[in-house]
């Protein structure tokens, strides 16, 4: 980081290399939570359902690459290990133990409510401090209601399938 942003982000950068490590631990978790999601994932609607979580599994890995490149430009240490990720986690991990599309749905749902509220905090907390962080946070937290709202439509359609009969 050249010298003038770092002056900008001051005495902050290491509160702000930690919340970015702890959503890169959600990130991680939920690439994987999604990614094996689709692999398992069982019942009706199981294409478009499938076909929602790869998508979302290769942005949640967009995203742990956007967040590693900034905690580097800060000059912190991105986690080096999986085993932190649990440590380190605000959302956790939604194992797909009951693989049914519906469970499936409502444990994504959960998670990607959780991942706006991080970074909801996140800008919040840079706005005034840290513009690029500020702006990175921002971008992540619109695909994150992206990601909600896909899932969300796909629950309704789920359920409205009932009504069909």
């Amino acid at each position: 980081m050249g010298t003038k942003a770092r002056e900008l982000v001051g005495e902050h950068a290491d509160r702000i290399v930690e919340f970015l490590n702890r959503a890169l631990a959600d990130e991680w978790l939920a690439y994987y939570q999604y990614w094996i999601g689709s692999k398992v994932v069982k019942g009706p609607m199981k294409s478009a359902v499938e076909a929602e979580l790869v998508q979302h599994a290769a942005d949640e890995l967009r995203h742990a690459d956007m967040l590693v490149m900034r905690i580097l430009e800060l000059g912190g240490t991105p986690i080096l290990t999986p085993k932190r990720w649990f440590e380190l986690t605000n959302c956790g991990y939604g194992e797909p133990e009951n693989p049914f599309v519906k469970r499936i749905l409502e444990q994504n749902i959960k998670g990607e409510r959780c991942a706006i509220d991080v970074y909801n905090q996140i800008t919040s907390y840079t706005r005034d401090i840290d513009p690029v962080t500020y702006n990175l946070a921002v971008q992540i937290m619109t695909d994150e209601m992206e990601h909600e709202e896909d899932l969300q439509s796909l629950l309704e359609d789920l359920e409205n399938m009932k009504f069909l009969k």
